[in-house]
């Protein structure tokens, strides 16, 4: 039986505008506080609001952008959004005061929402059915490379070269994220609008209801994560390993690369429960081992183990949530998985802070978040036997 072609022009394409997109808010999140902090003289309330700022815009345009998506044009949407992630990048070369790094940061977060739904959605019309699991597998790929690749050179050009080399080489980014995004024209079974308009507002215009189950798991395992990515510095520098994160994060996206082939396979041709109880078991075990290390060893076997579990849950969720909407509906479907994990990564950083000022960091990953995720694969084995058909 010959399989059908995964690695296309197109599939390629959304990839790569995914990862640029991605590695711009990393690169951010890493040397924006160094710059708010170092040239506008701003303290850490202030370099959070920078992420703060991102963070409403995402939230409040995901829901928005499913829709767009699945109601007009994609290739145009996706060019106007691309332009205006240009615009945007550029922008911040002139931008001199807080107030206006806060509005630039506003308006990236509303293109990203847009940029990343609409990538995403796109990527899975191309994939074919039969290797949806293992496409939506290497196109995470692209967001864990960019997680690895964008705090490095954020810090190294704002550490090295200044803001001026930071925001011009983001310019430069956002040029090469339009040639890439837009440079071949899609079939129009995939860029065409998809939903009949309808007069006023509602609620399933935003939300795909059929995709809420597995947005909801996946906005868990988020939530874990959250603890990690929030707080995996202030926990090593309490280790005495403030120089070990990088390499946390070295290792957690490597793993998830290598183990990124098996595991689309594996859920392709045996079904997702194949893939999401041993990620669930991998996961709450990276936890476990996480909240108890003493040495850089032990870091780094729970980065492994960390890595095999959310680098097998995220795309099953993900692949799972487009999968249960239909067709048209894959734009809504997206956004309505992606929105989930925005608020899960949000709440993350405040309710995890809370826990760590009452019972530390130990509690916190060994007791609450992995308690957080043994909930979760209670719940998701309930609703697979509520729901046996795939």
């Amino acid at each position: 039986m010959i399989q059908e072609k995964l690695w296309t022009t197109e599939f390629i394409s959304m990839g790569g505008s995914n990862f640029f997109q991605f590695m711009s808010q990393y690169i951010m999140v890493a040397a924006l506080p160094v710059f708010i902090m170092g040239t506008l003289g701003g303290g850490e309330v202030e370099a959070g609001l920078a992420m703060t700022f991102f963070q409403i815009g995402t939230v409040c345009c995901r829901p928005l952008a499913g829709h767009w998506i699945d109601s007009i044009n994609k290739r145009k949407l996706m060019l106007g959004t691309t332009i205006g992630f240009f615009l945007v990048m550029t922008a911040f070369s002139f931008a001199s005061s807080l107030a206006s790094i806060l509005v630039l940061r506003l308006l990236h977060g509303i293109l990203f929402a847009l940029g990343t739904t609409v990538a995403s959605a796109m990527a899975a019309l191309i994939l074919p059915a039969s290797r949806k699991g293992e496409g939506i597998g290497y196109f995470a790929v692209s967001t864990n490379l960019a997680m690895v690749v964008g705090p490095i050179i954020g810090l190294l050009l704002v550490q090295q070269w200044g803001a001026k080399a930071l925001f011009g080489f983001l310019a430069v980014l956002a040029v090469l994220t339009i040639g890439i995004s837009n440079y071949k024209k899609l079939p129009d079974e995939i860029t065409m609008p998809s939903l009949k308009k309808q007069s006023g507002w509602h609620l399933q215009d935003f939300i795909e209801k059929h995709s809420v189950p597995m947005a909801f798991f996946g906005g868990l395992v988020y939530f874990a994560y959250g603890g990690i990515l929030t707080f995996i510095p202030l926990y090593a520098s309490s280790l005495g390993m403030s120089t070990a994160t990088s390499l946390f994060f070295m290792l957690f996206a490597i793993v998830i690369v290598l183990t990124r082939p098996f595991v689309g396979r594996i859920f392709d041709r045996k079904g997702a429960d194949f893939i999401v109880y041993p990620g669930f078991l991998s996961f709450i075990t990276g936890l476990i081992i996480f909240s108890k290390v003493q040495t850089m060893t032990g870091l780094l076997i729970s980065a492994a183990i960390l890595g095999i579990g959310f680098g097998a849950l995220s795309p099953a969720f993900q692949t799972l949530a487009i999968q249960s909407a239909p067709l048209e509906r894959a734009g809504v479907a997206t956004a309505t998985y992606f929105w989930s994990l925005d608020i899960s990564v949000g709440l993350a950083a405040v309710l995890l802070g809370i826990v760590i000022g009452k019972f530390g960091y130990s509690v916190m990953y060994g007791v609450f978040s992995a308690g957080v995720m043994i909930l979760a694969a209670g719940l998701y084995f309930v609703w697979r036997l509520q729901n046996k058909k795939e």
